[in-house]
């Protein structure tokens, strides 16, 4: 062990001139106190606290030169996970994968040049533990781990050589560990196993099913489809389950680019469907594993209640009406203000509105048409209970105004707040033109489920481009914030842009849909129920959705969002009805959540103000899979048993281009370099090349020492105390 001192020769000479008077003054002291003993003691000591504050000043350490007997120990990490089964590595004319290729070296042995420079310690890391082509799969890579591993289990580690493609998606990123082996002296060598640009290749992303479908109606089902070939694709993606045949669609993928579509397709049959969406592989991809997902969806029949309110029996109700009418999955009621001759009446009419909550509360969808709050017609209060119903029971809304401009008394009322649209109050009567005018689909109404009447995008906005149009529009000023403008229309503007005519927003857990003309009855000519039944049909389905995802007799229960992925917090609203069929009232509440991993814990449900009988709780989902939710509500004896299946995002993606670039800088960090596969033989030769690891320094600061410097402040203290006691203070 040796003395180092690190401080400069100035502050040294300043150090021995101040200890030298302060020698002289000790000595002096000691002659003006003839020369008594208790004061060469007390100066003794002074001159000795002096010595050791200018020692500490000088910045002394005692190093101590550790020397190595353990042999160094070389690490060797091996990536093992997924995303290694990725094909793009060539060798003799023949694409193989990563792994492979890892194994081949492997078998090789090609580490034993190492062995000459010290002991090779293989590891593997990241290996998969599940079915990585899950989408519930929760593997992944963290390099950050493997790393640390490595220096925590090894004594005398002299280096690290990684093999791996860089993709690291779990833990902390691997710079951390990379710093901590930087400060102990140990390089990482990476060899990137890959290529660092995509592999030629079509990826099926992404497919977003619904929880459930309803049996008779066509279910769209969006996807994603990107592309790393450097030329447009144009092929069919099929969908299909077991004995059945395929639904297809056209889709064009430009190169180097991503589509995002949807794909319509009927059920046969009720209960758990199980379906495939496969896309075809094309000659020059590298990867065909990644052209195809699997998935599930639940289909049953349910019977929509739908209410339709309105004044005058005019063309757009009487054939709206007819379309619900001759819907199997639809029962309709309606209620018809007549101005002059007060209600109306006959088959599936209501003698009056449903004006309680246990009465509307049964209704999925209600339409209101030319009518407004006034004498004859709805109330206040029928306004607040259609709010509600929507708000709190997740029902839909839709607003067919029309000639009469009865709908602008709803300003005035609780339905205000649910307009998608800001209505010009000054032209209440709407506008009417000589011309015929259409609705032009918006970007977001070219693929949306309501206004879908083909596959193809392109071709559906044709279909609406050709669609009859109309004579009389309401009077919009512009959308409000929040509201999707599905189409607008194809003549009129004002200061905010053309006219919206076709908007819809999320009200509370309910939709509202506005509609600005009364012609779609006009959609008929020359083609009868295809397009017209089909747009009113969509809307009933689409807006009812929600309501019915999971439902028993006097309990309904709705989740948002309907496919939730890992992380989300998951929304749970309950709707309990009494053993009369009205909402419940003093009800308790209690659920109970078990995850994928088999661990559950309590819901707490808590009631919503109003008097609807609706309860909320939530729950964050922290792993993929499947959910099971368990409610009941004690005094009905209500008890309600679903799923929700969370989708756990896929870490692992085969078909990626290496992450060269996290490589390169872990391993300048650490002193270290890194190189393609290709140059494997070259890194190992520079690990062998690497100098015998320095003898461990180990220094002690004396003047930054804790017990050095509570070592002066009791000699101070004795010193004081010793002044205190000879009396001379």
């Amino acid at each position: 062990m040796n003395l180092s001192i690190a401080a400069s020769a100035w502050v040294i000479l300043a150090g021995v001139l101040i200890w030298l008077g302060a020698a002289w003054l000790c000595w002096a002291n000691w002659q003006r106190s003839g020369k008594r003993r208790t004061a060469a003691l007390l100066e003794t000591l002074r001159l000795l606290l002096i010595t050791a504050i200018v020692f500490t000043l000088f910045r002394p350490e005692f190093v101590q030169q550790i020397k190595r007997t353990e042999n160094p120990e070389i690490a060797v990490l091996m990536d093992n996970s997924a995303s290694m089964t990725t094909r793009d590595i060539v060798t003799t004319n023949r694409a193989g994968t990563r792994a492979d290729w890892l194994q081949q070296k492997r078998q090789a042995q090609f580490w034993k040049p190492l062995e000459k420079s010290g002991k090779v310690i293989l590891a593997d890391f990241s290996a998969p533990t599940a079915n990585t082509n899950s989408p519930l799969s929760d593997d992944g890579s963290d390099l950050n781990r493997a790393l640390e591993t490595a220096a925590q289990q090894q004594k005398n580690l002299k280096a690290v050589l990684l093999l791996t493609d860089g993709d690291w998606n779990l833990g902390k990123s691997p710079l951390v560990a990379a710093t901590r082996l930087r400060e102990q002296n140990i390089p990482v060598f990476a060899v990137t196993v890959g290529r660092e640009t995509p592999i030629p290749d079509l990826v099926l992303e992404n497919v977003s099913a619904p929880s459930y479908g309803l049996f008779g109606e066509q279910i769209a089902i969006p996807f994603k489809v990107r592309s790393h070939l450097p030329h447009e694709v144009r092929t069919e993606i099929s969908l299909g389950e077991a004995n059945w045949d395929e639904v297809k669609k056209e889709i064009v993928i430009p190169p180097m680019g991503e589509v995002q579509e949807a794909i319509l397709w009927s059920p046969h049959a009720m209960g758990e469907a199980a379906l495939k969406l496969k896309l075809p592989v094309q000659p020059d991809e590298g990867v065909a594993e990644n052209n195809e997902q699997n998935f599930q969806i639940n289909i049953r029949e349910d019977k929509l209640k739908v209410l339709v309110v309105d004044s005058l029996p005019r063309w757009e109700y009487r054939y709206l009406r007819n379309a619900l009418a001759r819907d199997p999955g639809v029962e309709m009621h309606c209620i018809l203000f007549h101005p002059e001759i007060g209600l109306g009446g006959g088959k599936d009419y209501l003698p009056a509105f449903p004006g309680t909550k246990e009465q509307i509360a049964s209704y999925d969808v209600i339409f209101l048409g030319d009518v407004g709050i006034g004498e004859n017609e709805l109330s206040e209060k029928d306004a607040e209970l259609i709010k509600g119903v929507v708000e709190q029971q997740s029902s839909g809304l839709i607003f067919l105004p029309g000639k009469r401009g009865r709908q602008s008394t709803f300003l005035k009322s609780a339905l205000a707040d649910l307009y998608p649209v800001v209505l010009d109050a000054g032209k209440a009567q709407g506008i009417g033109l000589q011309n015929e005018s259409q609705l032009l689909l918006s970007s977001m109404g070219k693929h949306h489920l309501l206004t879908r009447f083909d596959a193809d995008e392109n071709r559906n906005d044709e279909l609406w481009k050709l669609l009859p149009g109309f004579y009389w529009s309401a009077a919009v000023e512009k959308s409000r914030p929040g509201s999707e403008v599905l189409a607008v229309h194809s003549s009129l503007r004002n200061s905010f842009g053309r006219m919206p005519l076709l908007a819809t927003r999320t009200a509370g857990t309910g939709k509202v849909l506005f509609m600005g003309s009364d012609s779609a009855w006009r959609w008929r000519r020359g083609v009868e129920d295809k397009f017209h039944y089909r747009f009113w049909s969509q809307v009933v389905r689409w807006m009812a959705h929600q309501r019915h995802l999971s439902e028993k007799e006097g309990i309904r229960l709705s989740y948002s969002p309907e496919t939730p992925h890992v992380g989300d917090t998951v929304f749970l609203q309950a709707t309990v009805l009494d053993t009369a069929g009205y909402p419940a009232e003093n009800e308790t509440v209690t659920g109970k959540m078990t995850s994928p991993n088999h661990l559950s814990e309590g819901l707490e449900f808590s009631a919503i103000e109003g008097g609807w009988g609706v309860f909320k709780a939530s729950f964050i989902a922290q792993s993929g899979g499947k959910y099971k939710i368990q409610m009941a509500a004690q005094k009905n004896s209500r008890r309600l048993e679903t799923e929700v299946a969370v989708n756990q995002p896929l870490r692992e993606k085969v078909g990626q281009p290496v992450n060269s670039q996290t490589l390169r800088e872990v391993a300048n960090l650490t002193g270290g370099a890194s190189a393609s596969y290709e140059d494997l033989e070259k890194i190992v030769q520079k690990i062998s090349l690497l100098p015998e690891a320095k003898p461990i320094e180990k220094r002690i600061r004396l003047w930054s020492s804790p017990w050095w410097g509570g070592l002066i402040l009791f000699l101070l203290a004795i010193y004081w105390t010793g002044r205190k006691l000879a009396g001379m203070i």
